[in-house]
């Protein structure tokens, strides 16, 4: 049993696990992707890092990682999970939507990128064969850390994803070209290329037939029995059989879990295998990272730091300028593509991929393809911090572009400051009532869809002091609050009653604690919006459990008088607030 112990299996699963249980609280503390972390994490525990050393310390044996390459198959399904979770994610009316960018802009962004890198390479001395596999490896973009680090619903998340769905599809072409033109032991006739590529569209017809039968009755047998386990196997069985069948005939097995994704997308248990395989993607892709960082030789990247850095320099700066130009000329806003194009700028897990391919058709030495598989792995370290530069960047070119707020010239009018979910409510209400208003918000994205709606909405930072002094509320008939931050809602409510001491200011609150702080600082009205939502779900279930209704309403005013006291006590009023209740009167009577 001791023996056991000392399994390198063991061994790197307690490393692995350890990491997990590590990073993800330490830097969810700090509000850090955990994606760094594991990168780190993999760089400490690696062959060169700590993992350098078990010779010389047998104990770091234990908290090292001891077969790198047996972590590969765990980091590969990570990646096969992710795609299988956007797919989960989306729908085939969606992709359909998106075929123009996914086959127009995807195309252009990956063929103009290439060729971009390509002919910098050539200038540097490179063989157009050697620049242009170089090209094509470096122009992909990472699935599994650019999809963990955006929002697919959001514009740069859209945008994103429709180019890496085209670079995924485009993999297996780039390997079957690059062996063509090198003629090496990936050379391959056009003959097998169209046979790939007919074979391939054979087996996705065949699953998307097979899936829109089987598998609804699948999953319904499997919810009947009322077994986690067994809803879990099955979901897992058919990502890892499309996976299969799309690998087996020499496409990506990727593309294989976005399509099982897809057609579980379109059954009515979608939500519940989302929430069963989250886990399992979660620590896959922590494996993954791990991995990426095991490939970062500090010392190797210490000796020709000059030339790394330049290298990446260009690959980034030719990405993230053809991506930018292409979203632009397709229609995106100038923020959208700022973003995108810096987010999409470093090389992907594919690219080691490509690289290997190059290899095989002698188109790149091995010592050539250890220096860019250097480049890629640091790129890949590097791409949570481009995220937080192009979401900089885009605030930026927003900001300069954004329409600013409407001089008040048409009379007094109300300022919503949040144009969000409540937000936007609230100025329906006030549009429906004739009642002009004007809602600020510093999301470009909200702002943008508003104005196209036709909402009376402007891009402006309420928390810059200079921004409430352009709404020029003395002569504002309110202010309304609608921002999900407490004390970001605190400051503005102390700020605007110490200059405009007359002005109602009607505050969103988080629960009644937050309500009775509002109220302190100032605000004429602080509605919680935990607070009736909860008495009325109480009511509900109350009625239809058959509680008699009299007893029902009582008992829920004696509660909303509590909280009525609670709000007095935090606020230190005079009086108890009125809550359900309490609206705008009339101004000239205050």
């Amino acid at each position: 049993m001791a023996a056991d112990l000392h399994t390198p299996a063991l061994s790197d699963a307690l490393v692995i696990l350890g990491a997990a249980g590590l990073v993800i609280p330490v830097f969810a503390r700090f509000r850090i992707t955990p994606v760094i972390g594991f990168i780190l994490v993999g760089l400490l525990v690696g062959p060169h890092g700590l993992g350098a050393q078990v010779d010389r310390y047998p104990w770091l044996y234990h908290v090292t990682i001891t077969d790198p390459d047996g972590l590969a198959p765990f980091a590969e399904f990570g990646i096969i999970l992710l795609l299988f979770s956007v797919g989960l994610e989306l729908s085939f009316s969606r992709l359909w939507a998106m075929r123009r960018e996914v086959f127009g802009v995807g195309a252009a962004e990956l063929t103009g990128s290439a060729g971009l890198i390509a002919v910098g390479l050539m200038l540097l001395g490179n063989g157009w064969a050697t620049a242009l596999a170089l090209g094509l490896a470096l122009a992909l973009s990472s699935t599994a850390l650019v999809l963990r680090l955006t929002d697919a619903r959001t514009p740069v998340g859209r945008a994103a994803l429709s180019m890496l769905l085209f670079e995924d599809i485009a993999l297996v072409p780039i390997i079957f070209l690059l062996g063509a033109i090198g003629g090496g032991d990936a050379a391959q006739p056009p003959e097998a290329i169209l046979r790939t590529l007919g074979l391939g569209a054979l087996v996705l017809v065949a699953l998307l037939a097979v899936g829109r039968f089987l598998l609804p009755a699948l999953f319904a047998q499997a919810a009947r029995t009322r077994s986690p386990e067994l809803f879990l196997s099955a979901s897992l069985l058919v990502v890892i059989v499309a996976s299969l069948a799309t690998a087996a005939v020499g496409l990506s097995p990727i593309v294989g879990a976005l399509l099982a994704g897809l057609l579980i997308a379109e059954t009515e248990y979608h939500g519940e295998v989302e929430t069963m395989t989250e886990p399992f993607k979660g620590l896959a892709l922590g494996i993954f990272l791990i991995t990426v960082g095991m490939q970062l030789d500090l010392a190797l990247l210490w000796a020709r730091g000059a030339e790394v850095l330049a290298a990446l320099g260009l690959v980034f700066t030719a990405k993230a300028f053809v991506t930018a130009i292409m979203l632009r000329l397709s229609g995106a806003r100038a923020g959208t593509s700022a973003e995108a194009g810096i987010l999409l700028a470093s090389p992907s897990e594919t690219t080691l991929i490509v690289l290997t391919a190059a290899i095989a058709a002698r188109l790149l030495s091995p010592e050539e393809a250890g220096f860019w598989q250097m480049v890629t792995a640091l790129g890949l370290t590097v791409t949570p911090l481009l995220a937080l530069v192009g979401r900089w960047l885009a605030r930026r070119v927003e900001r300069s572009g954004a329409r600013p707020p409407a001089e008040p010239d048409e009379g007094p009018r109300a300022v919503v400051i949040g144009f969000g979910r409540v937000g936007r409510l609230v100025a329906d209400m006030l549009a429906q009532h004739d009642q002009p208003y004007l809602a600020i918000d510093a999301d470009a994205d909200l702002i943008a869809e508003g104005q196209r709606e036709g909402y009376a909405v402007a891009y402006g930072d309420a928390a810059r002091g200079a921004m409430l002094g352009r709404l020029e509320l003395d002569r504002a008939t309110a202010v309304i609050l609608t921002m999900n931050d407490p004390q970001g809602a605190l400051r503005l409510v102390r700020r605007i009653r110490k200059d405009h001491p007359d002005l109602p200011i009607i505050a969103r609150a988080r629960d009644a604690g937050n309500a009775g702080q509002l109220y302190r600082a100032g605000a004429t009205h602080a509605v919680p919006e935990t607070l009736e939502s909860s008495l009325q779900l109480s009511e509900a279930v109350l009625v239809d459990l058959g509680v008699p209704m009299g007893f029902v309403i009582a008992s829920i005013h004696e509660k909303r008088d509590e909280f009525r006291s609670q709000i007095m006590e935090e606020g230190q009023l005079a009086a108890k607030p009125r809550l359900r209740t309490a609206t705008l009167r009339d101004r000239g009577s205050g």
